[in-house]
């Protein structure tokens, strides 16, 4: 079973001491729990939203890389707009992300028209959703091939042969799509993990082939165990039929925890989805970051003792936690 926690705007309890000092408190003890990743959101509510007006108090990437200096296995994985960033650069910022964090990073891909994001998208005339979706699709295909422009072994650093690179270790994209043109390569070395986790959430109907065909992780809403099975088999087939191992997508449904939620109640939840085989795991959703000891103290031990989790990291990267390829340990 795959745990991850997200750390979301309106979350409470950010206050009573330094807003960074709470935040890496609360993903040591992620990390001193296990869990998989923590996913750092990266936006406001909405003031018409009625939603507690909380936003996250850094930006998500910046976030991730101060995250990554005080923890040495947890996976942190920030959530960027294709809307709102170019995907070179983006693309740069996560690789980077990646070496920092020694092959924990992960980009959460929005494509989600937020009123927010529309204001930074001019959106030409008569461009439709499909348009939109189009081009959310070479966005991330952007990405993931800058990703993999060097090999591992690509760069020398050859001082006495005067040798930056081997050429033929360098893959230029050289992409002319509809709606971008990028040459590449980046000037960031092949990440530690092969490349950042890509991890999509907030999906429509239309998006699920997209992050069937491209997505390491998936994040779906909670609902019944019946209905959730069906998406994550029709999820999994999706894989399949676009070429893929359907184990290298892992899906995981969100998980709402609340301060009166009981040590057995939750762990029994949590089994009956997983072993009906409607999920790989799970995301934790807080409404206050209290809860999460709850969770730490007692649900996770349960959850060990029904041997449902693991109680130690099993490599250093985190794709080596989900049992993704590319991870160097498996």
């Amino acid at each position: 079973m795959h745990l991850a926690v997200s750390l979301l705007p309106g979350t409470s309890d950010l206050t009573g001491e330094p807003e960074f000092r709470r935040l890496v408190r609360f993903v040591q003890q992620a990390e001193a729990a296990v869990l998989d990743m923590v996913l750092l959101a990266d936006c406001a509510p909405a003031s018409d939203s009625g939603t507690v007006n909380n936003p996250m108090p850094f930006e998500a990437t910046t976030l991730l890389a101060a995250l990554a200096t005080v923890t040495s296995r947890i996976g942190l994985v920030a959530a960027a707009s294709t809307v709102a960033h170019q995907p070179y650069n983006l693309a740069r910022r996560f690789a980077s992300l990646d070496i920092i964090s020694h092959g924990r990073a992960g980009w959460n891909a929005t494509m989600a028209r937020s009123p927010r994001e529309a204001a930074n998208f001019s959106r030409p005339e008569g461009f439709s959703d499909t348009d939109f979706r189009r081009r959310g699709e070479e966005y991330i295909g952007i990405v993931q091939g800058l990703w993999q422009g060097w090999d591992a072994d690509a760069l020398l650093f050859d001082k006495t042969g005067g040798r930056f690179h081997d050429p033929g270790k360098m893959h230029l994209l050289d992409h002319k799509g509809e709606f971008f043109s990028v040459r590449g390569p980046l000037n960031v070395a092949r990440s530690p993990q092969d490349t950042p986790v890509l991890v999509f959430s907030g999906l429509s109907e239309p998006d699920l082939d997209i992050a069937a065909r491209t997505a390491d992780v998936i994040l779906l809403d909670s609902g019944s165990v019946e209905s959730a099975k069906v998406r994550h088999d029709d999820l999994k087939r999706r894989a399949t039929a676009a070429g893929r191992d359907p184990d290298a997508v892992k899906v995981l449904t969100n998980i709402s925890l609340a301060p009166d939620d009981s040590s057995a109640t939750v762990a029994d939840r949590l089994e009956t989805q997983f072993r009906a085989k409607s999920c790989d795991g799970f995301i934790i959703q807080l409404s206050q970051l209290s809860v999460f000891d709850d969770f730490i103290n007692r649900v996770a031990p349960e959850l060990r003792r029904r041997g449902l989790f693991r109680d130690t990291y099993r490599g250093t990267t985190l794709r080596s936690h989900l049992g993704l390829a590319g991870g160097g340990e498996q």
